[in-house]
């Protein structure tokens, strides 16, 4: 009787122990991305961690959604649609000057990829002073203001920009704004000779692709914010030396990327060193500082397109990066 009490008992604690294993504290925690566009290789490190375990590592399952034109990320952030999303520290700024409670915990890039793309015979940004530029509606409170106090751009310069490039190509005469590794490729493709000109190389302060999230997340889940950056920045280091990975899952999402637009995107990454540059070389990808976003917070307000009693300071936290010192 004793033999069997000792064998049943053994079974229940065997099965005690498998149902311990399966409960839900030890699976993985749910995490959805909201990305800023259409998948692009811009967004390699986040689909890198995912395609190969760094997230599944951390104990995270995390769903990558694409955004749009027509998709309002902090919006769906702030009604807890997404737990993260890939934004940018203007748009952030705005935020807490509206009372939202936006925080920034990395930034993928040390620099906005934006700036202008003109045709071959410019020379340098100054030079477009008082020529046609073709920029959207929403320019004109971002990197408008900033061209207009760094080269004496004026507003009548202004052409709407509708993303569609034939206006660029009919017309030597006009530039446009444009994407580090999107409009230049198109105009490669088209047999068009342009130059592209970086805003953050005259001083353009902005980050570029920062994971943003809420204050509610970070005080009440600080540890799986840290797996989540950890992982993500490990994925960048890892999809700039061997992208395949990545790239198979951003073409799953996106089936309209060609291999050739991503390889453009990739190269173009490398050579500005969007990654590793800047504080980044020496305090690891993914840093942000404070004096960074006070530039960025006295641009805004220089610009009268920011209160200054905004306290930008609660726009970001380096606590999830500072001591990371992820390189290549």
């Amino acid at each position: 009787m004793n033999a069997v009490m000792t064998i049943v008992s053994r079974a229940l604690l065997i099965t005690a122990a498998c149902l311990v294993s399966i409960t839900p504290s030890n699976a993985a925690d749910k995490v959805t991305l909201l990305t800023s566009w259409f998948a692009q290789a811009e967004h390699g490190g986040f689909y890198q961690a995912k395609a190969t375990g760094l997230y599944e590592k951390a104990g995270l399952d995390v769903t990558i959604k694409m955004g749009g034109p027509q998709v309002n990320g902090s919006q769906l952030l702030l009604a807890g649609e997404t737990d993260f999303q890939i934004g940018y520290d203007i748009q952030v700024l705005k935020g807490r000057e509206q009372g939202l409670p936006l925080v920034m915990v990395t930034s993928s890039f040390q620099f906005d990829p934006q700036g202008i793309m003109a045709h071959d015979d410019v020379a340098d940004l100054a030079a477009l002073k008082g020529k046609p530029i073709l920029i959207a509606g929403s320019s004109r409170t971002t990197f408008w203001p900033w061209l207009r106090a760094k080269y004496g751009y004026t507003d009548d310069q202004i052409r709407a920009y509708t993303f569609n490039l034939q206006p660029f190509f009919a017309d030597p005469t006009v530039s446009q704004q444009a994407y580090l590794s999107s409009e230049p490729f198109q105009a490669q493709q088209q047999g068009v000779k342009a130059k592209f000109f970086l805003f953050a190389d005259g001083g353009y302060p902005p980050y570029g692709g920062g994971v943003v999230t809420t204050e509610k997340m970070v005080a009440e889940k600080p540890e799986l914010v840290a797996r989540f950056v950890k992982a993500s920045l490990e994925g960048w280091r890892d999809y700039i030396n061997n992208p395949a990975p990545g790239n198979a899952l951003i073409k799953v999402d996106n089936p309209k990327m060609t291999d050739a637009q991503i390889a453009f995107a990739i190269e173009k990454l490398k050579q500005t060193k969007a990654l590793e540059g800047g504080d980044a070389a020496t305090q690891g990808i993914g840093i942000m500082t404070a004096a960074r976003w006070k530039q960025t917070y006295d641009f805004l307000v220089a610009a009268n397109l920011l209160d200054p009693k905004t306290d930008w300071q609660k726009a970001f936290t380096d606590r999830f990066v500072k001591d990371l010192k992820i390189g290549f």
